[in-house]
């Protein structure tokens, strides 16, 4: 009997350490792009991994989602592999998809796919208050932050600033920060006005308002009307008045959606996982940013989408009834 029980055990352990064997090559590792830190990218991927990880004894999947370059730059590190996932504004799923500026060099992007789509954001500009910049022409001959490389922001500047006939020479200097460099430049008198494409409230915006007397800018004109006419992924959009120091009333912009994509390579039961974690805690994932705070469902796995759903994402929506 003690042989039979001791043959047992030496089974059961045996069959033991090859589940966690297989368990252990089953295991997956996925990366989301975002943004930088004092940005809403970066605590949107944060709180996707957060609720992915939660699950990572049951599926096997571990998500780490480090700062980056912006949206651009994510573009790029899904077609690269070193993202499986990236946010960006929706225009970028849009001009990836058709290999249009600022992807026109690496061409069309037919594997991009979406996965859902996050907050509003909206083109800022905010300037020094003595630097008497009251609408865009007033940028002409000021120090202004164009953004880095590779960043939302600078794409949309870029836009603007084509329907307007500009390029860098029209400003006295074209910083090329990162956004989480902009509010001590503003602050330091190193710049007079910032660019930024990003959901409001925004921690870079209130570091500036908070320790510079600073304005929002409104972004508006013949120009923005002809550049929301021609691109549609544009919309009218406004800063809500009272969310910053000295800045009472509404701003009006242009805006659109962040967007998390990834690549139709993507594993469908690694997104599918990914969805699930998400919308199953929507109403805890809405309180981890303000500018979560009016996400709904319904409007997550439609507007803003420029691209085709990923088949792991359609999965879990037509489970649940919504598509």
């Amino acid at each position: 009997m003690k042989g039979k029980s001791l043959a047992w055990v030496l089974s059961a352990a045996l069959a033991g350490t090859a589940l966690s064997g297989t368990a252990q090559a089953e295991e997956k590792f996925v990366t989301i792009g975002t943004g930088g830190q004092t940005g809403v990218y970066y605590v949107a991927g944060q709180s996707i991994c957060r609720f992915l990880n939660r699950g990572s004894a049951e599926h096997g999947i571990k998500c780490n989602a480090p700062a980056s370059g912006g949206g651009v730059a994510n573009v790029n590190g899904i077609r690269s592999g070193e993202f499986n996932f990236g946010i960006m504004q929706s225009d970028h799923q849009y001009k990836a998809m058709e290999g249009v500026a600022p992807f026109e060099k690496e061409g069309k992007m037919d594997d991009i796919r979406a996965v859902f789509s996050l907050q509003s954001e909206v083109f800022t500009v905010l300037a020094r208050r003595s630097a008497n910049i009251k609408g865009l022409d007033d940028l002409k001959g000021k120090r202004v932050n164009i953004g880095n490389p590779g960043s939302g922001q600078r794409d949309t500047l870029e836009e603007i600033m084509k329907v307007k006939g500009w390029d860098k020479s029209v400003f006295s200097l074209a910083a090329e920060l990162k956004p989480a460099e902009q509010a001590s430049a503003l602050g330091d008198n190193n710049i007079d006005a910032m660019t930024y494409f990003v959901g409001h409230p925004n921690g870079a915006i209130q570091e500036a308002t908070t320790t510079t007397d600073a304005v929002l800018v409104p972004v508006t004109g013949a120009e923005i009307d002809k550049l929301l006419a021609e691109k549609t992924y544009y919309t009218k959009a406004d800063i809500p008045g009272g969310l910053y120091k000295g800045n009472d009333q509404p701003t009006p912009s242009i805006g659109g959606k962040a967007v998390l994509s990834t690549s139709a390579k993507a594993d469908p039961e690694v997104v599918y996982q990914l969805v699930k974690s998400v919308f199953d805690n929507l109403e805890r994932f809405k309180r981890l940013h303000p500018a979560f705070a009016e996400l709904q469902a319904e409007d997550m796995i439609r507007v803003g989408l420029t691209a085709p759903l990923h088949e792991g994402a359609e999965r879990y929506y037509r489970e649940k009834g919504w598509l």
